[in-house]
């Protein structure tokens, strides 16, 4: 397929990550789940997106790059929405965000975070790149928009309670979405159904959101029930000294038990909302493709390129459809 160098900003990222780091998934899953997504589409988008199957894996992490390497404040609020800020009993949310700006406020909007809204954005800009058949930016927008909806699988994502804080479980959010990812992911089956047209966005939107926040109490009770009858020595990783593991961003690294037994309690939680995450992706990316009047995108490659790839495109549908991906390059945060 066809090569792309490792994005610089993303080796910036590595080596400068700081000790708050807070993703929607970690980079283990939004890699995975964008490409596996390409997977799930129509032949007649799964080839040119095939082609460039490196840059929708390896960008999938970029939003979060721009927010931690470069320090784009305006990126900060697209990954998250605070539910409990915004919801008023009987109140539905506003459709869109002026809409929502008008109801709340601006500060009290972008304090809560603007996720569902900034999917609908991403999803009409690729759908317009769709139409100018505009292939830089087909592939940033499509890259960005699986991240957003990997993100709206992530139910810490959706609660004001995001790192446990207010419920003496400071932490959860990265061993929740990057460790036990990587700790359990080798079980996940990656082979789902087929893209589907979306016919309401900002319906299906809200429905991926509210779905998760139904979650976020179970994720946080099966810890702390788990917790009060684990033993507490063996809570976390410790190296031969005694001293309790961090990784690279100074994350603390709960023991492989504790991960294989919290895991058990949330009975296939982690694999349905990456499995859940696929699927959203594909049928977002779909969605703009038949909006923007399902334009021919064989064209927009070399016929070199495409046929060269064939021979890998074929293998990799196969080891799809066995639940399997392949190619991955970057080391694990955990």
């Amino acid at each position: 397929m066809v090569k792309k160098t490792f994005s610089l900003l993303l080796l910036v990222f590595l080596a400068t990550a700081g000790v708050s780091l807070v993703f929607g998934w970690g980079f283990w899953a939004h890699q995975r789940i964008n490409k596996a997504a390409v997977f799930s589409l129509p032949d007649s988008m799964r080839t040119f997106f095939y082609n460039h199957i490196d840059f929708i894996t390896e960008e999938a992490v970029m939003p979060d790059v721009r927010i931690y390497a470069i320090n784009y404040k305006q990126e900060v609020n697209r990954h998250f929405i605070d539910l409990e800020l915004l919801e008023r009993k009987g109140e539905a949310m506003p459709a869109t965000l002026p809409e929502a700006i008008k109801k709340y406020g601006d500060s009290l909007v972008q304090k809560a975070g603007i996720l569902p809204w900034y999917i609908e954005e991403i999803t009409g800009k690729l759908t317009t790149a769709f139409k100018e058949k505009n292939r830089p930016y087909i592939l940033f927008q499509a890259a960005d928009l699986a991240h957003y909806l990997g993100d709206a699988h992530v139910p810490l994502h959706t609660t004001v309670n995001h790192d446990g804080d207010m419920t003496g479980q400071k932490g959860i959010h990265s061993f929740w979405e990057s460790q036990l990812p990587e700790s359990v992911g080798n079980n996940i089956n990656f082979y789902t159904r087929p893209a589907r047209y979306i016919a309401d966005i900002k319906k299906e939107t809200w429905r991926i959101i509210n779905e998760s926040h139904t979650l976020v109490d179970s994720l946080l009770l099966a810890d702390k029930a788990l917790k009060a009858r684990f033993p507490a020595a063996d809570l976390y990783q410790k190296d031969s000294a005694g001293n309790i593991q961090k990784n690279r961003y100074n994350q603390t690294r709960y023991s492989y038990t504790y991960a294989q037994q919290y895991n058990q309690l949330l009975n296939g939680m982690i694999e349905r909302q990456i499995r859940k995450s696929v699927s959203s992706v594909g049928d977002f990316w779909y969605t703009a493709w038949v909006n923007a009047g399902s334009p021919d995108l064989r064209g927009m490659d070399a016929a070199a390129v495409t046929n060269r790839n064939r021979k890998a495109y074929k293998k990799d549908i196969r080891n799809w459809k066995k639940g399997q991906l392949f190619g991955f390059k970057n080391g694990v945060e955990f």
